[in-house]
């Protein structure tokens, strides 16, 4: 597997713009599939993707008495459609315009039984081409998304770390695909001020589901910096938070995001990525929560708590 700081990948966010805008596009129309399928969880969470060991995956859509799922592969670099009742369907994932990905995923889905009809354009980008219509976003370079996925599989991981520190609600670490970002978001279990709304061809009462509780949220995306940027945030924001000193060393509070950022390019960079990132995501969570008086004793637990358990118990044996 490599040292530490070999398993994050380098790539340059100028490197790959119009491919990530392509594969903005490609998750937003599989999304949306999984969107108008999935019976509504709190802040839109049934409506996301997962960092899977071969790519993005939906994970199990329920369609009648069964179920099926749609997978980003960007080590084959196919599209895999899987039904429950044995059926399979997909397709290479090569340059094309956004309309024919649109096309033979709903042909693929057709052809599987599934009947399906989305949206036909995105949201939370400016402007909003409708899918049929896009042949703007026709770029794929196979090494960058295979370099992004991996950028995705660290940072899930390290934030999966961050998460199990966390026995209040708490989402998964997931990948929403309006904004092109993972994420993962602590509650402090009390209701938020309605939000503003506000972003680009997506209604406000979206937003309104999404910061109807207080929070504090984490996340990577492909852009704030030459190679991405993690990102923090609390909704509403408490008195003090963006003068909170924030490590590590390249921490900044962006007036213009309004939320924390920390470079990719520096955690990449660091002796010890892992404990550069967490740093970052425990310092921003303790700003959110020491400044908004959450009950930290009783969210918060560590998740080495029966290690002690493990230890004195006999060890395995595995035959070879």
């Amino acid at each position: 597997m490599g040292q530490a700081r070999d398993v994050w990948p380098r790539l340059r966010v100028d490197d790959w713009s119009d491919t990530r805008d392509t594969l903005h596009m490609w998750t937003q129309i599989v999304g949306k599939v999984r969107l108008v399928h999935a019976p509504l969880v709190n802040h839109w969470w049934q409506v996301t993707l997962y960092v899977s060991p071969r790519g993005l995956t939906t994970s199990a859509i329920p369609y009648w008495g069964g179920a099926f799922d749609i997978e980003f592969d960007f080590v084959d670099h196919r599209l895999h459609l899987r039904a429950s009742d044995g059926g399979t369907g997909g397709f290479a994932l090569a340059p094309m315009p956004v309309s024919e990905f649109y096309d033979r995923t709903m042909r693929a889905l057709a052809d599987l039984g599934i009947e399906t009809a989305i949206q036909g354009r995105p949201n939370e980008v400016d402007p909003s081409i409708p899918f049929a219509d896009d042949d703007r976003h026709a770029s794929y370079d196979a090494a960058a998304a295979h370099l992004f996925w991996r950028q995705l599989l660290q940072a899930a991981r390290v934030m999966g770390e961050f998460r199990s520190r966390f026995v209040g609600k708490v989402s998964p670490v997931h990948f929403f695909w309006g904004a092109m970002d993972l994420a993962c978001t602590r509650f402090s279990g009390r209701e938020a001020p309605r939000h503003p709304g506000g972003a680009p061809n997506c209604g406000d009462w979206v937003m309104e589901e999404g910061y109807s509780q207080e929070l504090s949220s984490c996340g990577f995306w492909p852009g704030g910096g030459d190679e991405g940027a993690f990102y923090a945030y609390a909704y509403p924001e408490p008195e003090g938070f963006a003068d909170r000193p924030v490590g590590p060393s390249g921490a900044f509070y962006s007036q213009e995001n309004g939320q924390f950022l920390l470079p990719y390019e520096v955690v990449r960079a660091a002796s010890d990525p892992d404990q550069a990132l967490l740093e970052f995501l425990q310092g921003t969570y303790e700003a959110a929560a020491d400044l908004a008086d959450w009950d930290r004793s009783a969210l918060e637990a560590d998740p080495a708590r029966w290690a002690h358990k493990a230890r004195v118990r006999e060890p395995h044996t595995f035959a070879t």
